[in-house]
């Protein structure tokens, strides 16, 4: 038996008075956190949901998504998290495709959407509303009124550790969305290995900025910090000013963020009173970087203001997500993502799925405990990405003498140009560096006799004083003739997923158009 819930009984166990979350007027102590999931269960049990079951979940970084999300697992049944910004026709997709028995949706501002989507789709049959007391709507049931009667002791289901625990969605960039099956074993493994990574001291703090449905706010920050006894800090948007308050408030000592939070978080942090930036660089000890390539610029500046080295590193949803990443141990190389995990093995290969020699480029492929069972009803689309006994990423990246991997590119986002291959990743690198350019997203653009042109969507740093004419100059004397932007774009804001990824491919249709 292996039941990833677990993580919540065993700290609960060890430590029951010590607080585990901490959210928006509430602290709740591990002992109040495992009993309230001991009622979800009953609840799930009680109205005949089984052992791998299916069950969706939409809700923001609030204190419902730990509930329900360990009261499904202890039920035994499979938990399928979503992005709260989905509207109701994608909602309807995620509950047709899981198959779904159950759907619980935070209210407010989501819950119209979740409902209609839910109405349409005959297969789910309960609706459960979160973030109220009070149900809204026809069938639907508030989930904290609906738990009262529930006992707060349950036994956890009796799972495999190959049994899936979660599936977590792919973010669709090709085609439809594609559920990426994680087992418990998956799913603990990874966490216990996160929790070697960054380390662990008495009163450790998580702030959980990023999305607790994204498989790297999931992983990296809830059950790593749970498995660690740490309490959780829940903030459910990412706000830069809001984020330097709770961390210095609540005295963080572990941060997790994508590029796009550190960028904003320097960009505040410039603006803030520099004692309260001392005194939260005290407490804070450790910071990740994962999700995308993080510009050097943003690695050096943070360090000096914070005195923390961003320890970046890399992974996928069908990887539970980690499968490198830069250790205490060792020496941290800036712009590599580290080395592979315990447990873990990465390699680099060609077309053929040849190994190529250290610093050549190629796709990085990976092997290990971490790697997920497969995707979801889609046995064709597994056998594609899983070739050989190892799962093809289709990303583009080297390794070093030394074994340390580095990320160049997704495959899809190269840019062919005259019939050079240019990776955009390495340009926007290059512009992080110029002091008008606070964000970057270079995409490629149909071009009548290139193939591809290359073309820079760039927001300016506050006060900046330069034209697009002038930066393109500055980028020509700074990057090979073949590679330099010729377009450029100044923009107020970029395109972001919800968990904070720079959306290119709703770039491309607009520079297509303009160009």
């Amino acid at each position: 038996m292996l039941n990833l819930a677990v993580i919540l009984e065993d700290s609960a166990r060890e430590a029951p008075d010590h607080i585990a979350i901490v959210a928006a007027g509430t602290r709740m102590t591990y002992r109040e956190l495992d009993q309230a999931a001991n009622r979800v269960a009953h609840l799930l049990r009680s109205l005949g949901l089984e052992p791998g079951d299916r069950v969706v979940m939409q809700c923001p970084n609030v204190p419902d998504f730990p509930v329900v999300y360990f009261g499904i697992l202890k039920a035994g049944c499979v938990v399928v998290p979503v992005n709260v910004l989905l509207r109701s026709r994608e909602i309807a997709y995620h509950l047709r495709d899981s198959n779904a028995k159950a759907f619980f949706a935070f209210e407010d501002p989501f819950g119209s959407d979740a409902w209609d989507a839910f109405a349409a789709n005959e297969s789910c049959e309960r609706f459960f509303q979160l973030g109220t007391s009070t149900p809204g709507r026809g069938v639907s049931t508030a989930l904290w009124s609906a738990l009262d009667c529930h006992s707060p002791t349950f036994e956890s289901a009796s799972t495999a550790a190959d049994d899936t625990a979660v599936i977590l969605y792919t973010s669709g960039t090709t085609g439809q969305p594609k559920g990426a099956q994680l087992t418990h074993a998956n799913m603990l493994q990874n966490a216990q290995v996160a929790s070697r990574l960054f380390g662990s001291e008495d009163h450790d703090v998580y702030l959980a900025a990023l999305p607790l449905f994204h498989v790297f706010g999931l992983t990296c920050q809830l059950n790593t910090a749970l498995l660690g006894g740490a309490s959780v800090v829940l903030q459910p948007r990412f706000e830069p000013g809001e984020t330097l308050v709770l961390m210095l408030r609540e005295r963080v000592t572990v941060f997790a963020g994508v590029p796009t939070m550190y960028l904003a978080l320097l960009a505040h942090a410039a603006r803030s009173d520099p004692s309260d930036l001392d005194r939260l660089a005290r407490h804070l000890r450790m910071a990740n970087s994962g999700g995308s390539a993080l510009p050097l610029e943003v690695l050096r500046q943070f360090k000096d203001r914070f005195g923390v080295q961003i320890l970046e590193g890399y992974g996928l949803s069908e990887t539970s997500p980690i499968a490198t990443f830069n250790r205490t141990d060792r020496p941290t190389k800036p712009g590599s993502v580290g080395l592979p995990i315990w447990g873990v093995q990465v390699k680099v290969v060609d077309q053929d799925g040849h190994e190529v020699r250290d610093g050549e480029l190629g796709e990085i492929v990976i092997s290990g405990h971490n790697v997920m069972k497969g995707y979801h009803d889609r046995p064709d689309e597994t056998a594609a990405a899983m070739r050989g006994g190892w799962f093809h990423t289709g990303d583009i990246g080297r390794r070093d003498d030394d074994g340390y991997f580095y990320v160049v590119d997704r495959a899809k986002d190269m840019i062919i140009r005259g019939g050079y291959n240019i990776y955009p990743r390495e340009l926007e690198e290059v512009l992080m560096t110029h002091p008008a350019v606070s964000m970057v997203a270079v995409v490629g653009v149909p071009h009548p006799t290139h193939g591809d042109e290359v073309k820079a969507f760039i927001v300016p740093s506050a006060g900046a004083d330069t034209t697009e004419d002038a930066l393109v100059q500055w980028c020509r004397a700074n990057m090979a003739a073949y590679k330099y932007p010729r377009l450029l774009e100044f923009r107020e804001s970029l395109p972001l997923s919800g968990t904070g990824k720079i959306l290119k491919r709703e770039l491309i249709p607009a520079a297509a158009e303009r160009n």
